[in-house]
């Protein structure tokens, strides 16, 4: 029995070995997975540094002509409009619009990404699948509960297939650390995760007001959010930083770790949240999101804590961004470049590593700010997205669990702020025993823009 591990470790490698020429062996740039599928007419809907990277990855992977793209600022629109002409094959620019609305309405889509700020997932989302169109959207999928619970329910009415660019679930590292530690039981019985981020992440500055250019259209972006005095152009960072705009890095963050756990563990709603948490120490900025937190998410047996800083050092300096499932017969650890299962007994531990494409894929080298290490499991999760729809059936990153990951992380921050934890109850979207916390599972909409109810989409 002390040689076991040993012995599976042997066999895991064997295996692991066997996997990596599999997801190593994936064509080169120029080969479509689906070449011999009907071309899918797409649109992107957000045209900054993720959105457009999830754009390109589609492209690689996939017959499409994206015919369509929207933004409202210009700059970045026409950027990532000659950047499409160059990598789609017949070397078209897609057509370019201000307003989702107009592109939505004048072309028939069989696919649209979206890769707005948060606070415009939903009502893009809804009036894309409403459409007609199949969605790929990034996470997280609101910034309210109901918001969520109104994609889930224009998905189904629809029956359009909603993938959440939630790519953990598409890791190769993370998909075999899955097989072949938590799906054997390694672990043994599984009773704590611990999850956490500490990176410095938290745009924190004081930028003067400015008046808005003339390439950017300020009302529009921020549409059904509350808005702020104009300060800068907001992308990449900084509107991150405001919880007008987002989920902060709770929602930012947490939500791949705690979708990931999910993932791994079979895990569904969370019984009860709770959390704390506040700005104690970057408090010279404007910034308005915590930079302290931490989060119990509560399940039968189990809890998943989450916490994070975005000042000082990382608790573990390998694992900065990370989750760590704790068994009697060892800890999983794993991030976005590596896992590793460390034995109890103190025998060899057994590690995943990152996998790239770079040989495959020589184009990713040449393009700005990509995550190399999350390119090979954003095109993975393309491919599934794509099987779905062809097979209609649900995709690995189904909206309805996106919406649990995400509506985790949001009732966590409500947490927070009420000092109480909080049970929600899906069947009846209703706080359990907390009508104040139930009417802050919708936020008001400003101006002209009505917020979507899962009983009407």
């Amino acid at each position: 029995m002390p040689n076991q591990p040993t012995l599976l470790k042997r066999r895991n490698f064997i295996k692991a070995a066997s996997a990596s020429l599999l997801f190593t062996s994936l064509p080169a740039f120029g080969f479509k997975f689906f070449a011999n599928e009907k071309q899918k007419k797409v649109a992107l809907i957000g045209t900054g540094w993720y959105g457009t990277g999830d754009l390109l990855r589609l492209i690689q992977v996939a017959n499409v002509e994206v015919i369509a793209l929207c933004d409202v600022d210009t700059n970045q629109l026409n950027t990532a409009a000659h950047l499409v002409s160059e990598r789609q094959k017949n070397g078209k620019k897609p057509k370019l619009f201000s307003d989702y609305r107009a592109m939505l309405k004048s072309n028939q889509l069989d696919i649209v990404l979206i890769g707005t700020p948060d606070h415009w997932h939903a009502l893009t989302c809804i009036e894309a699948l409403k459409s007609g169109a199949h969605v790929y959207v990034q996470k997280p999928i609101s910034v309210d509960v109901m918001e969520g619970e109104a994609i889930v329910a224009a998905a189904r009415k629809f029956n359009r297939v909603v993938q959440v660019g939630t790519q953990r679930k598409s890791t190769p590292h993370l998909i075999e650390a899955k097989k072949k530690i938590i799906d054997t039981g390694l672990l043994g019985k599984i009773g704590h995760v611990d999850m956490c981020c500490y990176y410095h992440m938290r745009a924190n500055g004081n930028p003067p007001e400015q008046e808005v250019p003339d390439f950017f259209d300020y009302d529009m972006w921020t549409g059904p959010a509350p808005i702020r005095p104009y300060d800068g152009l907001p992308h990449k960072r900084w509107w991150r930083t405001f919880r007008e705009y987002g989920n902060g890095i709770t929602g930012d963050m947490c939500v791949h770790m705690l979708d990931t756990v999910r993932w791994m563990l079979d895990l569904g709603w969370p019984k009860r949240i709770s959390s704390e948490g506040g700005i104690f120490v970057q408090k010279d900025g404007k910034s308005n999101i915590s930079d302290t937190q931490s989060a119990v998410f509560e399940y039968d047996g189990l809890n998943c804590n989450w916490q994070h800083r975005t000042w000082g050092n990382p608790d573990d300096p390998e694992y900065p961004w990370a989750f760590k499932i704790y068994g009697e017969k060892g800890v999983l650890k794993g991030d976005v470049m590596k896992a590793e299962f460390v034995p109890v007994d103190g025998s060899e531990s057994i590690r995943f590593d990152v996998l790239y494409e770079k040989e495959k894929y020589p184009e990713d080298l040449s393009e700005k700010d990509i995550e190399l290490h999350a390119a090979p499991a954003t095109r993975r999760h393309m491919i599934d997205f794509l099987n779905a729809i062809k097979n209609n059936t649900k995709p690995v990153a189904d909206i309805e669990n996106g919406h649990i990951s995400t509506a985790s992380c949001i009732l966590a921050n409500l947490s927070m702020d009420l000092k109480r934890p909080l049970a929600y109850d899906p069947q009846s979207r209703t706080v359990i025993n907390d009508p104040e916390a139930t009417a802050l599972l919708q936020r008001d909409y400003r101006g002209q823009w009505e917020h979507p109810h899962p009983d009407t989409v």
